[in-house]
């Protein structure tokens, strides 16, 4: 029986749960070293609050606006958040069901989370003085009477609700906010080598009593809410855009609440002051036997002094043709130079612009920044650029959500430096990642490429996989420089010679390298497309990759995170395979190959498969097309379509399962073999380097 329309496809929201399972997973592997299970554990957290106050609170909105359109799998909004809630109380009840085995493998390894019951005379006495010395002063205890009206609850804070009695035995409910100044795990003092850690939350409950002196505390819990933080902006109306996202960025505190964590146990008469006061109903309460709000993990997993419960120490290696000792801007002007991060080394990108900063030749520097670091040596080196006379201009993307403040305090510092500063497109976020460097030579000016599929950020190019191209090819610099003049807003693109620009030519030009595939195979011909993408959401895409595998073309796809594509429909989308690694790196990198009978086709891109991509974003697709370049990205397909040891396989059902290892099949993780690649290289550089001999002749 053929499907229908809606059954071909799997829910985005559904889709991305289950990514975030692929990380929970992550958590429960005993393969993996203890401290990072407990880093995964958190960032499995992290994801979930990130998930509810956008996509939950989004179709919140939808059907409190009595929208009732379904999505392409077939699910009106109500319909996804009456799933979404079942499958967020499974995967939370997981959560912590993953936390229990982690505190008993911590404690066996001497590392100790107590609570009040199980500290010692001396430790009580110790946190009695750093309560009253430490905390004390920063709590804000509030009651709610007659004229006190219920507090403003802070987005993702900690709180502890109470009731207290007062003089005529009746209950009066207050709240607490537990400080983030603080710090929500706080290392005890000892004698011996083991750790011991207490929640902040704990201290402040043993000493509550202390606060509300003169009153008997009849019952306490902790709570944390999670409230709406998709807050549009009027682009068009904002004459300040800077301004509008500052003011959106305060206001995203304050959104309506969508979810409530909770003690278990919790006084009903507690909660239900809590449920009316924030208006939310029993699908939004989720009670949870353990500790609330389980980022602090990740101070956690970074304590100091365990070495062995950590993923080994990970250099990048360096790119040989950078470390020859030559002029960075002429080893570009020979040959396109590909980095593999975070397997080699980063720190190029950051070199080119602290380069061109101080080179006398450099005459502009032009750069987009959709996330950066906080103390970002990037933005350091363009304001230097500024200060020493060259022409600098940035678009700083203000839009990059829950980096926007971030963000708006470097727009405002390379103002300050000299910087030609650009907020940003009206109705467009600027997710290309692209570096421009005009350069005056002998011969006339010059221009410098960097291309990545990854951010110009330091920090995260350490734990994030991304390709980045730099390139001294005339017909890019062109391409790049026509880039630029629009999104300062001197010109329009009508033509580009090596770029495909969304929303401009995007589009069209990934359908049309489908459909060339697509036509290929009906003439018999050997067909075949592989992608590596973070998410796989677009319609028309799917649509095109349906058609193209019911032709006969064979599509594998490495789709680290929601993939609408259903797979293993008959006459459908048999001919696709789609994988999912997830690792010590988070994969990032966007890679597309299309066979093109022989004549292959590699690009890299900054943009996933997605709508948004694709129709909202400016984004930026490039060739390769360097020999060697690209048979190292397509051994990295290669790498990541073998892998055995982090790939799950997607089911026709849109569930998981790891891959099945083969009797005769060698182990592989494809992140794990990169990483040893890398050792390799740098083992072998080191070893040329002792070898070579240095003959120092005798002066007089």
């Amino acid at each position: 029986m053929e499907k229908k329309d809606h059954e071909k496809f799997i829910n985005r929201e559904l889709g991305w749960l289950e990514f975030n399972q692929r990380v929970l997973e992550e958590a429960e592997d005993e393969n993996n070293p203890l401290l990072e299970r407990v880093k995964f554990t958190s960032i499995a957290s992290s994801n979930l609050d990130e998930f509810f106050m956008v996509r939950v609170a989004s179709l919140l909105e939808q059907v409190e606006a009595g929208f009732q359109k379904p999505d392409f799998s077939g699910l009106t909004p109500e319909e996804q958040i009456e799933k979404i809630l079942i499958r967020t109380h499974e995967m939370v009840d997981d959560q912590y069901i993953a936390l229990k085995e982690l505190k008993k493998l911590l404690t066996e390894e001497n590392i100790n989370i107590l609570d009040e019951k199980s500290l010692s005379a001396s430790q009580k006495e110790y946190l009695k003085t750093y309560f009253y010395t430490t905390i004390y002063p920063v709590l804000t205890p509030m009651v709610v009477d007659s004229s006190r009206p219920f507090p403003l609850i802070l987005n993702k804070s900690l709180n502890i609700a109470l009731f207290l009695e007062d003089n005529d035995g009746e209950a009066i409910f207050g709240t607490i906010q537990v400080p983030s100044v603080l710090g929500r795990i706080m290392e005890l003092p000892t004698d011996s080598n083991d750790k011991y850690f207490i929640l902040l939350e704990d201290i402040i409950k043993m000493h509550l009593q202390d606060i509300f002196t003169g009153h008997k505390i009849l019952s306490m819990s902790c709570y944390r809410i999670t409230r709406n933080a998709d807050l549009s902006i009027d682009e068009e109306g904002a004459e300040d855009l800077l301004e509008a996202i500052e003011q959106s960025v305060k206001r995203r505190k304050w959104g309506a609440a969508i979810r409530i964590e909770i003690e278990n146990n919790m006084d009903k008469a507690l909660l239900s002051i809590l449920k009316e006061e924030l208006e939310l109903n029993d699908d939004a309460i989720y009670e949870i036997n353990g500790p609330l709000d389980l980022t602090f993990l990740m101070k956690l997993g970074g304590i100091k002094g365990y070495d062995k419960l950590r993923y080994s120490q990970f250099n990048p290696c360096p790119v040989p043709e950078f470390e020859s000792g030559e002029n960075m801007f002429d080893i570009i002007s020979e040959k396109d130079v590909l980095v593999h991060h975070p397997y080699e080394s980063f720190g190029y990108v950051v070199d080119m612009v602290k380069k061109a900063a101080k080179d006398p030749q450099v005459l502009a520097i032009k750069q987009t920044l959709y996330r950066v670091s906080g103390n970002s040596p990037i933005v350091r080196a363009l304001m230097e650029a500024a200060e020493n006379g060259k022409q600098v201009t940035v678009l700083v993307e203000l839009k990059a959500r829950f980096d926007e403040e971030n963000n708006i305090i470097w727009a405002k510092k390379l103002e300050q430096a000299g910087c030609h500063v650009i907020y940003g497109l009206v109705g467009l976020k600027t997710h290309g990642k692209i570096l421009l460097v005009v350069r005056k030579e002998e011969d006339g000016i010059k221009r410098y490429v960097h291309l990545g599929t990854g951010n110009y950020n330091d920090v995260t190019a350490n734990i994030y996989t991304d390709l980045g191209l730099f390139t001294s090819n005339s017909q890019i610099g062109a391409d790049a420089s026509a880039l630029f003049n629009m999104l300062s807003g001197y010109s329009q693109i009508h033509k580009m010679h090596k770029l495909y620009i969304a929303p401009i030519f995007l589009r069209k030009k990934f359908l049309s390298l489908i459909k060339n595939e697509e036509e290929n195979a009906k003439k018999g011909r050997k067909a075949l497309i592989i992608a590596k993408v973070n998410s796989l959401v677009d319609g028309e895409i799917i649509k095109a990759l349906y058609d193209a595998s019911a032709a006969g073309v064979k599509i594998e796809l490495i789709v680290r995170g929601i993939c609408c594509l259903r797979p293993g429909i008959k006459g459908v989308s048999e001919n696709i395979s789609v994988k999912s690694i997830v690792g010590r790196f988070l994969e990032h990198s966007r890679i597309y190959y299309f066979y093109n009978d022989g004549e292959e086709n590699i690009y890299l891109s900054s943009a996933d498969w997605m709508s948004r991509n694709l129709d909202k974003r400016v984004e930026i697709l490039f060739p390769i097309e360097d020999e060697n370049n690209r048979k190292t990205v397509k051994h990295i397909l290669d790498a990541h379509l073998k892998d055995n040891v982090k790939a799950r396989v997607l089911k026709n059902d849109g569930t998981y399962e790891k891959v099945e290892k083969k009797d005769n099949e060698e182990a592989l993780n494809s992140q794990k073999y990169f990483e040893r690649k890398a050792e390799k290289r740098i083992k072998k550089m080191k070893k040329e380097q002792k070898n070579e001999a240095v003959f120092t002749p005798i002066r007089h």
